[in-house]
């Protein structure tokens, strides 16, 4: 005797927004007719919250104290005790997507501190013979109502990458000579749309391996202790490889991935690529409360242009950028 469930949403993208109701059918397969204790459905949202094990120091209290935000949390019974029939089964469901009490709803982000995410849960009660059935679905939550810039994004960014634009760089008589110049059309990007420019190798004495474009999220979690900053990469993918031709334009495209990052957002628990007036964030400038059930946590995400020269050194221009959705 066996049984299996599977939840499926009538919405193929599986995105929905606030106010917005979800439904779809619980299907249910047996080989034979099996007893229940009863079918229910719960709808879960919560951001979860991590602080970076280096720095187990100085947050070791702290970090055992964090608990996940509960966004939504509500469970809504299907079917009373009986008997499953032996076969396929639908039963049909649909949840209101709205928060809990006076909470508010955050697009869906996976990352590695902060983490939000918004699930399906259907279970069916056994005998205390035979286990508990469980199948979750995750789905995605987007914002409605797109979001404004207070003014028009900023226009076409131009670079220029010489050694002696080089930071961190103590010897510079052992970089060849090159210089790479280009742009990129805008440094406050739609999270829906591609970030896009173009470069050029002007000249370069030293021959070129690889040019690479890499997406890197900065995340800050931080309390009244203090705060902890790592960066991790999302994606690196390549541009040019070989040695390209000098004065050729190389087109820069990179398409955002939907689950890993989100438009910025602030709140007065966490903050997720926080911007004020359109100003990058400067962490020593958060401010930190007393309590501990308030925590602070900060996304950026950052553009990394890489060139690989043939003996491996690697030359980086990096470009902190805003998401937004608009």
């Amino acid at each position: 005797m066996s049984i299996s469930i599977d939840i499926k949403l009538k919405r193929a993208s599986k995105v929905y927004h606030e106010g917005e109701i979800v439904a779809g059918f619980i299907l249910l397969k047996t080989n034979s007719d099996v007893k229940h204790d009863g079918i229910f459905l719960c709808m879960e949202g919560s951001v979860n919250l991590q602080l970076s094990s280096k720095n187990f120091g100085i947050f070791e209290a702290f970090y055992n104290s964090v608990k996940p935000i509960q966004l939504i949390q509500y469970t809504v019974d299907v079917a009373p005790s009986g008997k499953i029939p032996s076969g396929k089964t639908e039963i049909p469901f649909e949840l209101p997507l709205k928060p809990r009490g006076t909470k508010s709803l955050y697009e869906t982000y996976h990352g590695v501190f902060v983490n939000i995410q918004y699930l399906i849960r259907c279970g069916i009660k056994r005998s205390f013979l035979a286990k508990d059935v469980w199948k979750s679905l995750e789905f995605i939550m987007e914002d409605k109502a797109p979001l404004k810039p207070d003014r028009e994004p900023s226009k076409i960014v131009s670079f220029k990458i010489m050694p002696e634009s080089l930071q961190n760089t103590r010897d510079r008589t052992n970089i060849p000579r090159f210089c790479i110049s280009g742009k990129l059309d805008t440094l406050y990007c739609r999270i829906s749309e591609p970030l896009t420019g173009e470069m050029v190798i002007e000249h370069c004495e030293a021959v070129i391996k690889s040019i690479e474009l890499q997406l890197v999220r900065v995340e800050t979690c931080g309390c009244a202790e203090g705060y902890s900053r790592d960066a991790t990469e999302i994606q690196n993918i390549q541009i040019g490889e070989g040695n390209p031709c000098t004065n050729l334009s190389i087109p820069i495209y990179m398409i955002f991935p939907r689950l890993f990052t989100c438009p910025t957002l602030s709140t007065s628990n966490f903050k997720v690529g926080k911007v004020a007036n359109f100003q990058f964030v400067n962490t020593n400038q958060l401010r930190f409360c007393s309590s501990l059930k308030e925590l602070y946590f900060v996304t950026e995400f950052e553009v990394n242009l890489i060139i690989v020269f043939e003996d491996d050194y690697l030359v980086t221009e990096n470009f902190p950028i805003i998401l937004l959705r608009y």
